[in-house]
C-alpha cells in the first residue's frame, strides 16, 4: 500500500536538493541549474533516449554509473549540450565542478542538460553558481524541479511512502517534459530518489521494466528527444533489508516506483506544449499486451485525432483509422469504443461500426480537460494505457520560434 506524501526528491531520507538561476538562460527569473544530493553513496540506475543523436551528458552519465553507483545529480536547462564537438568535455567539467562543491569524485555524478540543441554550453555560469547552489541544498525539491523546466508550464513532482520489512520507505521524483515527447525510452528528464535499500542490479531491472508501461507510453508530438533519461538513486537509509532478488519486497518497490512514474506520465501529457487536454487511451481485450500497447500508442500519436480532441469533436473514425494502421493484430469487426470524462461517458462505436449517439452529449464530455478513450478489442487479455494531449494552434506558435 503506497501513500502520497509531500517532498518530491527530498521526501526520501538523506536527500537534499536546490535550484538557482546561474545565467545560462537569458531570463533571470528562470532557474536554470539543479542539484540533487544523497548524504551517502547510492545505488543508481538509468534508462536513456533511443535517438541515435544523443546529448553529451548521456554518454558521460552512462560511464559514471557503469558501476551502479552515484551520489548526486546535476542538471542545467536552457542548453542541451548536444551536437557540440566539445560536448563530452563540457559534461565532464560539469561533473568536476559539482564534485568539488559536494565533496565526491566526478565519476559519482549523474549529469544532464536540456534546452536548445547545437549551441555550445559555456560552463562559466555553472562554475560561478555552483557554490551558491550547493550551499542552498536542503528541502528544496520545488526549486530543483523549476530549474529543469524548459517550455513546461507547471512543475512536476510527486512522492510516496511505502513499507518493506516493517520499515517505512519513501520514493519521490521530479520531471521535465512538454515537447519532443514520444515513446521509445526516453521521453524527457526524470530524477527519482528513494531511501529503500535495493541493489543496483534490481534497481535497474525495476526501472527497465517500468518504463515499458509508463514513460514509453507517453507521446506529445511524435518527436523522440536527444537528451532524455530517467535516473533513480537509492541510498538505503530507510534501513530495510536490501532487495537483491525478486519477491514480495521487490514487488512492493515496483508498485511504489510505478506510482511515481505514472503520476509524472500524466503530468507530462497534460502539460504538452500548447495542450488544453490530457488524453488517456485505455485498451482492453488485446490478443497480447504488446498488441494493446501498439494500439494505445497509435491512438495518442495520431495528429488527426489529437486535432479532433482540441475541437471537442467526437470524430471516432480517426481512432479506428489509427488502430488500423498501428500494426497490431486486431479484429476490426470486434472493436468497441467510448469517450469518457468527468462529464460522463458515451459509446460511439460497436463491433467496428458506428452507432447512434448524441453529438451534444459527446461535445460536453470532450470539453473537459481530461479525456479517456476507452477501446475494447475483445480478442484476448492484453491491456495497456497510453497518455497524450490534444494538438493546438499554440503548439506551432511555441515551436515556431523556440530557438530565437
Amino acid at each position: 500500500m503506497i501513500k502520497q506524501i509531500n517532498g518530491g526528491v527530498c521526501a526520501a531520507k538523506g536527500f537534499s536538493a536546490n535550484g538557482i538561476h546561474c545565467g545560462i538562460r537569458k531570463n533571470k527569473t528562470k532557474r536554470d541549474l539543479a542539484l540533487i544530493k544523497s548524504e551517502v553513496m547510492a545505488n543508481a540506475a538509468a534508462v536513456y533516449t533511443t535517438n541515435l543523436v544523443k546529448g553529451a551528458p548521456i554518454y558521460v552519465t552512462k560511464d559514471n554509473i557503469a558501476d551502479g553507483k552515484a551520489i548526486a545529480v546535476v542538471c542545467n536547462s536552457g542548453n542541451a549540450n548536444t551536437c557540440n564537438k566539445n560536448g563530452v568535455e563540457v559534461a565532464k567539467r560539469m561533473c568536476e565542478i559539482t564534485a568539488k562543491a559536494v565533496g565526491c569524485k566526478a565519476e559519482d555524478i549523474v549529469v544532464a542538460s536540456t534546452g536548445v540543441i547545437g549551441q555550445e554550453l559555456d560552463v562559466t555560469p555553472i562554475a560561478n553558481g555552483m557554490e551558491e547552489l550547493a550551499a542552498g541544498l536542503g528541502d528544496n525539491s520545488v526549486a530543483a524541479a523549476e530549474a529543469i523546466m524548459t517550455t513546461d508550464t507547471v512543475l512536476k513532482e510527486i512522492a510516496y511512502s511505502f513499507e518493506i520489512d516493517g520499515k517505512e520507505c519513501h520514493i519521490g521524483g521530479i520531471a521535465k517534459g512538454s515537447g519532443m515527447i514520444h515513446p521509445n525510452m526516453a521521453t524527457m528528464l526524470v530524477f527519482v530518489t528513494t531511501d529503500c535499500a535495493i541493489s543496483s542490479d534490481m534497481l535497474q531491472k525495476a526501472l527497465s521494466e517500468d518504463v515499458k508501461t509508463s514513460f514509453n507510453m507517453v507521446s506529445v508530438d511524435g518527436d523522440t528527444s536527444t537528451n532524455d533519461m530517467v535516473s533513480v538513486l537509492a541510498n538505503g537509509m530507510a534501513g530495510n533489508t536490501e532487495i537483491t532478488e525478486e519477491g514480495e519486497s521487490f514487488n512492493k518497490f515496483c508498485e511504489a516506483l510505478a506510482g511515481v512514474t505514472r503520476y509524472l506520465c500524466r503530468m507530462i501529457a497534460k502539460d504538452g506544449e500548447g495542450a488544453t487536454k490530457m488524453l488517456e487511451c485505455k485498451v482492453t481485450g488485446g490478443k497480447t499486451e504488446k498488441d494493446a500497447r501498439i494500439v494505445a500508442k497509435s491512438v495518442v500519436c495520431s495528429s488527426l485525432f489529437k486535432s479532433a480532441m482540441f475541437g471537442s469533436d467526437a470524430n471516432w473514425g480517426r481512432v479506428l483509422c489509427a488502430i488500423g494502421y498501428s500494426g497490431a493484430d486486431v479484429d476490426v469487426e470486434a472493436i468497441d469504443l467510448s469517450f469518457a470524462s468527468k462529464a460522463g461517458k458515451i459509446d460511439v462505436c460497436k463491433d467496428g461500426y458506428g452507432i447512434e449517439f448524441s453529438e451534444e452529449i459527446a461535445k460536453q464530455i470532450l470539453l473537459e480537460d481530461e479525456i479517456q478513450i476507452l477501446i475494447s478489442l475483445k480478442s484476448g487479455e492484453g491491456e495497456a494505457t497510453a497518455w497524450g494531449c490534444d494538438l493546438t494552434y499554440d503548439y506551432v506558435k511555441i515551436n515556431g520560434d523556440y530557438r530565437t
